[in-house]
């Protein structure tokens, strides 16, 4: 494991802005100089770069030459300004800091939509290692150490689920009972309302989902989002979590839904090829815990006792809830409201998830290899064509 001091190799790279997602700068330098509470070193225009490794809100790097700040804002021609809530997901982070350690410090909202078109706000910069498809070039994890860190990555989910809900001002965000229903119905709508001709309907796995609700279980704070590569990694110590990025859709609510999401990204070395190709962290290095045994970690650190039988709901619901964030992206694509050609292969993704979810319900557990003949010999040629 390397573990020399952070270079901007090692950072998570930011690039040239895309046309499409390009902003007046110096209308926002000026914002921010009239607003912040502290202006100092901000009397230049910043050099911009964009972060590409999200498909949701845009993620951008302002640069000045004494600090970093980062700007968040919807994507260009978003309709749905409940599912980019800017306002919102300042507001989270700004209640989280003082409780939680892994937040980035806020700095400005801006209402204003003159500015940038949209709301936006403006974060401090955490500086680390953020874990994209693969682990750093230089970064070479032991099993022991891979081990160590899937178990950070449940303990800090663990601290966010414990958090004390009324004491920090986070039960604002709660509505109560029935969040697994609310949830159920809200995904299964989206998908229908962002359903293109070319993907399957869900019908059977929302019929499903729907007849196999678990009861309430106590609440808690939720990350919603929570994945390998929303960690920010000490540069010093890659086994330290320094941060945790993106809380837009971070809420009140069941703490195995949130699991339940997380591990909906979690693809294992063993794996069929189709769901590897999607793989976008490094869950399979050698030393990951597999679903499975995160969750035994999870139930053991909360004592908790989490059945097989009743965790496959929580699985099949994570996997159709990533089908539908992925369908959503995939619909602005198909509808020509970008160009981006990342967004393409979204639709096998949806694909793919719909058969593993139905694989789940069927069976309980994933087909072997051998099953997977038909799925893959369809898509493959798809999926390489989408590339």
């Amino acid at each position: 494991m390397n573990t020399t001091p952070a270079t901007g190799s090692e950072l998570d790279p930011a690039r040239t802005v895309r046309g499409e997602d390009a902003f007046d700068i110096e209308a926002v330098a000026t914002w921010l100089r009239q607003h912040m509470n502290d202006p100092a070193d901000l009397d230049t225009v910043p050099e911009i770069q964009q972060f590409t490794g999200g498909v949701s809100n845009l993620t951008y790097l302002l640069r000045y030459p004494t600090r970093d700040l980062i700007l968040r804002r919807p994507p260009i021609g978003s309709k749905a300004k409940s599912a980019h809530d800017m306002r919102r997901e300042y507001d989270v982070q700004s209640l989280l800091k003082p409780v939680f350690d892994y937040v980035p410090e806020m700095i400005a909202f801006c209402d204003d939509e003159t500015i940038l078109g949209s709301d936006f706000y403006v974060m401090e910069r955490l500086k680390g290692r953020i874990m994209r498809r693969d682990l750093p070039a230089d970064l070479h994890l032991r099993p022991d150490q891979a081990r160590e860190l899937t178990r950070t990555f449940v303990d800090r989910l663990v601290d966010l689920h414990q958090i004390d809900l009324a004491a920090s001002g986070l039960d604002r965000f709660s509505r109560g009972g029935g969040y697994v229903d609310r949830q159920v119905n809200g995904w299964s709508n989206r998908y229908v309302k962002s359903r293109t001709p070319n993907v399957g309907s869900f019908e059977n796995i929302i019929t499903w989902l729907k007849a196999n609700q678990p009861a309430d279980r106590p609440l808690g704070f939720i990350h919603n989002d929570y994945r390998l590569d929303n960690l920010v990694l000490d540069p010093q110590d890659p086994l330290n979590v320094v941060g945790i990025l993106d809380w837009e859709m971070a809420t009140v609510g069941d703490p195995l839904m949130d699991l339940g999401s997380a591990l909906a990204y979690w693809v294992e070395a063993g794996d069929n090829p189709v769901f590897r190709m999607f793989r976008r962290q490094p869950s399979n290095v050698p030393g990951m815990l597999t679903r499975a045994e995160i969750v035994d970690y999870y139930a053991s650190r909360t004592g908790q006792t989490v059945t097989s039988d009743q965790w496959r709901f929580y699985e099949v619901f994570g996997l159709f809830r990533l089908a539908v964030i992925a369908q959503q992206v995939y619909y602005r694509y198909f509808h020509k409201q970008t160009t981006n050609q990342a967004y393409k292969q979204l639709r096998l993704v949806v694909i793919a998830l719909e058969w593993r979810c139905t694989q789940l319900i069927a069976t309980g557990r994933l087909a072997p290899l051998t099953a997977l003949a038909v799925p893959i010999t369809r898509l493959l040629p798809v999926v390489r064509g989408a590339r």
